[in-house]
C-alpha cells in the first residue's frame, strides 16, 4: 500500500520498534482508572497457575540483543510465589469488564489508535492523514479501538478468544482493579516466561522452529511488506494457541506485547534490588515484554524471552495486550 502525499509523519519519537507511542497531547478530560469491587465473589485465583517463585537468571549477555534496552548483564534475581493467568486477557473477558462497568478505553477517548497499515481497508485508508515517523507502517486510524481493531469497518465477532488489543497501560490497570488482579512485574514476567528453563533464547529452547514446528506467532517473510503467514496467522492468534511453556503459559513469545507494571529504565537492574524488583519509582514509559505478531528478526528481534521494550502509559496499538497476576 502506497502512502498518499496528504499523509503527514507524526513528529514524536517511536518508542518501540514494532509499536508506536502517542505524541504528547494536552490531558484529555474524564479519564480515571476505574476503581470498583471485583467482578464476583469467586476466588480471584480460579483458573490461574501457581508459581512457587525463587531465584533465576534474568537477562542475557547474547550479542543478538539490544544493549540500549538493558537486556544484560545476566543477573541472579529472586521473586516471591505468585499466581499468573495462562493466557493474555481475551476480547471476551475484556467485553465482560466493559459491559459491567461502562469503561471507555483511552483509544475511545482520544478517538483513534495505531493500526498496522497492512490491516487497514481501502475505505479506511482514505481517511488516514498521519503516520509514525521512521515507522510508516503505523497509521493513526480514527475510530480504531479494542472492539474495532482495524478501524470503523472492522469487528471482533470471530476473534472473541483472541487477546484484546488497543488497550493502554492505564486501561490494563483499570481491568486489573476490576478483576482483583494486577499486572506482573517485569521480573515475574521473565521468570514465568522462561518456564523453568535456564538462559534459553525462547520459552521452549534455543531453536525458533524445532523440528520445523512453529512455536509462536511472529512475522514470516519480509518485514514490513510481505507476511507469508506460515505460522498460521497474519494478525493475532487465539490467546490459547501454540504449545504452552513448561509452566503452562501460552503465547509468551509473539502474538501481542504484554504490559508489565514497571517503569522502564535500561540501567535499573544494575542499580536496584535483585529481590522482587519492581522497577524505578518513576519514568516516562512502562515496560512491555514478549514481542508480537509483527516482530521479525530483521527488524524487531524482541520475541526472545530476555528482550524488553516499552511504551507510554496512554499509548495503544493493534499489537499490545496484557496478562494478569496476583499475590500468592
Amino acid at each position: 500500500m502506497e502512502f498518499e502525499n496528504s499523509r503527514e509523519s507524526m513528529s514524536h519519537e517511536n518508542k518501540t520498534c514494532c509499536c508506536a507511542s502517542r505524541p504528547k497531547l494536552p490531558e484529555h478530560e474524564g479519564k480515571q482508572i476505574y476503581n470498583a469491587k471485583i467482578k464476583s465473589d469467586k476466588p480471584v485465583t480460579n483458573g490461574m497457575i501457581y508459581l512457587s517463585g525463587g531465584e533465576f537468571l534474568m537477562g542475557t549477555d547474547s550479542n543478538e540483543g539490544f544493549p540500549k534496552d538493558g537486556e544484560g548483564p545476566v543477573r541472579n534475581v529472586k521473586v516471591n510465589p505468585f499466581y499468573i493467568d495462562p493466557c493474555t486477557v481475551s476480547n471476551s473477558e475484556f467485553m465482560e469488564f466493559v459491559s459491567d462497568t461502562g469503561y471507555k478505553t483511552e483509544a475511545e477517548l482520544f478517538g483513534w489508535s495505531f493500526v498496522f497499515n497492512g490491516f487497514v481497508s481501502e475505505e479506511v485508508a482514505k481517511t488516514v492523514t498521519e503516520v509514525v515517523q521512521n515507522a510508516p507502517w503505523w497509521w493513526a486510524v480514527k475510530g480504531a479501538f479494542w472492539k474495532k481493531p482495524e478501524g470503523p469497518d472492522s469487528d471482533i465477532k470471530d476473534r472473541m478468544d483472541h487477546p484484546v488489543v488497543h488497550v493502554s497501560w492505564n486501561d490494563a490497570m483499570a481491568y486489573c482493579n476490576w478483576s482483583g488482579k494486577r499486572l506482573l512485574t517485569e521480573a515475574e514476567w521473565e521468570y514465568a516466561a522462561r518456564g523453568g528453563l535456564v538462559q534459553k533464547r525462547y520459552p521452549w529452547g534455543d531453536r525458533l522452529t524445532p523440528g520445523g514446528e512453529h512455536m509462536c506467532n511472529i512475522w514470516q517473510g519480509t518485514f514490513p511488506t510481505k507476511n507469508t503467514g506460515k505460522d498460521g496467522y497474519l494478525g493475532t492468534a487465539p490467546a490459547k494457541s501454540f504449545p504452552a511453556n513448561d509452566y503452562g503459559l501460552y503465547n509468551v513469545s509473539g502474538n501481542v506485547w504484554e504490559w508489565c507494571s514497571d517503569w522502564f529504565c535500561p540501567t535499573y537492574h544494575k542499580e536496584g534490588t535483585s529481590e522482587n524488583p519492581k522497577g524505578p519509582a518513576n519514568g516516562n514509559t512502562r515496560v512491555t515484554r514478549g514481542g508480537s505478531h509483527l516482530c521479525h528478526k530483521s527488524y524487531c528481534n524482541r520475541y526472545r524471552v530476555a528482550a524488553r521494550s516499552s511504551n507510554t502509559p496512554d499509548s495503544s496499538t493493534g499489537n499490545i495486550g496484557f496478562r494478569c497476576a496476583t499475590d500468592a
